[in-house]
């Protein structure tokens, strides 16, 4: 064992170092088993809530015997007495998903999910609003739990008004309300059907935008904003979803690169549907409408209008009464770069505003008072999220990477002195929500080592008690690899510029000396996810450790929570400076004497998939093999808002979009292929493989093509991508020392 690895595992981390003759004697971490149930990773609570009087802390746990299966947890804050509060089982009817909310589902990450996957407080404490199986349930904290819809085909985007009065939902596409203490349904809009829709997220907003929400209550339960949209001008697109048993076939409004959006309006009006106005959002009708707030105080909603190339922002201050909106600010993109939305804002009582901008550079928190900025942090860092304000003690508090590039933590920040204080312990990535008061924080971490654990800490971040300390020993499901585990690896390596750092991570078997291993590098490339972090990595890598990989991946330029000039690398230019770093991590890896440099074989999924491609066609002899499953191939194939936010719109650059083809020359495709995909996927869609077959079979280039019936995007949870893959680079790599 070299010494670099020694000294990695003595880190005080939650899995124990074993010593060698041990280590010798553990068992392997199956495949199977990474695709079983109980969870490797522990028990994971989802969806943490305090009641609103702190005495409860709410969340879904998976059942023993399916971690896909959800339930309704309640814990006691004081005691820390547990008890299920509503079992999926017994109250759910079994109906079947509307298509409406198995694409909400698929846009969320959550296809896979069965049960209960999200609920609501009601303001009184007492409640919670609970959907199950398309209908609406309300769970009494006594365990008492009655139905309260009987919609066929279901409801969708339920929730409690903010003063507990209503339960609101979409049902046939319009927005209906419904007294909580008993009384009949109303619908507030009644012109929703075919191609218009009140009070849900169009399809961009759900899948780039990361807006969920189609209507907003107002805080004192007075005023709905809704939002309408018309899909007419939206390009369809005719999308076959192939399954086991027999082919459906959906006619898709899809807003590809290019192509007609949406149109989007905005209304608001009283509870019970009177006082109907609508906002004015501008004479432009090609806009995004980003984000609606409403002021802590319901006089006025905040609405984000964003232009078409996402390279200006206007924040509207919009009358509820009237629907006239006065900019109170605008954000401009810097030169060849673009506008990421955000959720790390504030409305404050005292009618300032805390706002995420990267103005100067990078992500970090500023003030709006009285007509001036003022920037609260700076540095050469990001503020990654603002989880919670103290007004009175003026302190906010936030998370950022401000002490390490690979480290999420918890800050706060006086308000009064201008002095940050990191809450949360180094050699950890955090992620934190916080109760409304700012004085409670429920932290999850995790390192490398330790799967998330989640504690329940004050406002000076002191863990209060444990809510999931998910030790690695005993019955913990990984317990019996942890012998096996081993310890993962950082380090930098220059960018091709030349000057950038790029971070890596690797994680190797047992190293015999003299022997010399593959390599199984896998990347992602596209913009937004940052994946080298010190945080819990996915079981699966342990296990192709085990049958003697190294694992390595390194996040290129254009990933996040690097800074607007990092990120904006690949303006214009996607497939260039991503494939260029990838290189550079390859030509790293063949330096090291334990890699065997003519057994390198890269995977990657979605943009990955589209990497996959291009790093083969760019480096014909770098790679020994290739995994590039469900790939963009052509981006005038993708949607309006992610496409355009990095390339522009095709109409105007369509130089950019032709030189970004993930296979420009078929006959460069000579290192041994796997092309996989869902044939079911409704994001990106199967055209965008069966364009790249046909492309490879015109030019009789070889290749090995898996496809999957029914399924979608996240076709590769499925246990037998993975065998088919350990099948392919058996065959063209060969797993093991040599």
């Amino acid at each position: 064992m070299h010494k670099w690895f020694i000294a990695a595992a003595l880190a005080t981390t939650g899995v124990a170092v074993v010593a060698e003759a041990q280590a010798q004697t553990a068992p392997a971490l199956p495949l199977e088993r990474v695709f079983a149930a109980p969870d490797l990773a522990g028990p994971q609570p989802r969806a943490l809530k305090l009641s609103p009087d702190g005495t409860l802390l709410t969340f879904l746990r998976a059942r023993s015997d399916d971690k896909d299966r959800l339930d309704l947890w309640a814990r006691d804050t004081t005691t820390g007495a547990e008890r299920m509060l509503v079992d999926s089982l017994k109250i759910g009817t079994g109906a079947a998903l509307s298509e409406a909310e198995k694409m909400q589902r698929e846009r969320a990450r959550i296809g896979a999910l069965k049960g209960i996957v999200a609920y609501d407080w009601a303001a009184d404490g007492r409640n919670l609003l609970v959907p199950v199986d398309g209908n609406l349930y309300l769970a009494g904290t006594d365990g008492q739990v009655r139905r309260i819809t009987d919609v066929p085909g279901g409801v969708l985007n339920a929730n409690v008004s903010p003063r507990g009065g209503f339960v609101s939902y979409v049902r046939d596409q319009n927005v209906w309300v419904q007294p909580l203490g008993g009384g009949a349904a109303r619908a507030l809009t009644s012109e929703g059907r075919g191609l218009v829709h009140f009070g849900e997220a169009e399809f961009v907003a759900q899948e780039e935008m990361h807006r969920t929400d189609g209507y907003w209550w107002s805080p004192d339960d007075r005023y709905l904003a809704i939002e309408r949209f018309d899909e007419t001008p939206v390009k369809v697109f005719t999308r076959a979803a192939i399954g086991a048993t027999g082919t459906s076939i959906y006619e898709q409004r899809y807003p590809a690169a290019g192509t007609p959006n949406v149109l989007v309006d905005l209304y608001v009006m009283r509870a019970d549907g009177s006082g109907k106005v609508k906002v004015d959002l501008g004479s432009d009708p090609d806009i995004y409408l980003a984000r609606v707030d409403w002021l802590p105080d319901g006089s006025a909603l905040l609405v984000q209008r964003e232009n078409r190339a996402q390279t200006k922002l206007d924040m509207l201050r919009v009358d509820p009464v009237t629907g006239k909106a006065t900019i109170l600010f605008t954000e401009t993109a810097r030169a060849k770069s673009w506008i990421n939305l955000t959720d790390s804002y504030r409305a404050m009582e005292d009618g300032s505003l805390l706002w995420h901008s990267e103005r100067d550079g990078y992500g970090h928190l500023w003030r709006l008072k009285d007509g001036r900025w003022t920037q609260l942090t700076k540095g050469d860092w990001v503020v990654t999220g603002l989880v919670a304000v103290d007004e009175a003690k003026g302190r906010v508090y936030f998370t950022a990477n401000k002490d390490d590039v690979l480290e999420q933590h918890l800050y706060a920040l006086d308000l009064k002195r201008g002095g940050i204080t990191r809450l949360t312990e180094s050699g950890w990535n955090n992620s934190v929500t916080a109760d409304g008061n700012a004085q409670r924080f429920l932290v999850t971490r995790s390192n490398p080592d330790q799967p998330p654990q989640t504690y329940l800490a004050d406002a000076g971040g002191k863990r209060l008690s444990w809510i999931n300390e998910n030790r690695v020993e005993g019955t913990h499901p990984y317990a019996p690899y942890v012998a096996s585990h081993e310890p993962v690896r950082f380090g930098t390596i220059k960018a091709a510029d030349g000057t950038t750092d790029l971070h890596w991570q690797m994680v190797t078997p047992r190293l015999e000396p003299g022997k010399r291993y593959p390599v199984f590098f896998q990347h992602y490339g596209g913009p937004g996810p940052q994946y080298v972090t010190r945080s819990w990595k996915n079981p699966l890598i342990q296990h192709l450790v085990d049958k003697g990989w190294i694992y390595f991946e390194v996040d290129n330029r254009g990933s996040a929570n690097r800074g607007v000039a990092f990120e904006s690398a690949i303006w214009h230019a996607m497939g260039t400076v991503e494939v260029d770093d990838q290189r550079k991590g390859a030509e790293y890896l063949k330096t090291l004497a334990f890699v065997d440099p003519a057994r390198i074989a890269t995977f990657g999924w979605s943009y990955g998939g589209y990497m996959s491609l291009k790093m083969i066609e760019a480096d014909q002899h770098l790679y020994a093999a290739a995994i590039s499953g469900a790939p963009v191939t052509d981006w005038h194939l993708y949607d309006t808002h992610y496409t355009e936010r990095y390339m522009g719109d095709p109409r105007v650059d369509g130089v950019a979009y032709d030189a970004s083809r993930a296979v420009i020359d078929p006959k460069k495709i000579t290192t041994p292929l796997l092309l996989m995909h869902g044939m079911a996927d409704d994001n990106v869609f199967l055209d965008n493989s069966t364009k790249v077959a046909a492309e490879l079979q015109a030019a009789d280039m070889p290749f090995e093509m898996m496809l999957y019936p029914g399924k979608t995007h996240s076709a590769s949870r499925d246990i037998h991508v993975w065998t088919t893959i350990e099948r392919f680079l058996d065959q063209h790599v060969g797993s093991g020392p040599k």
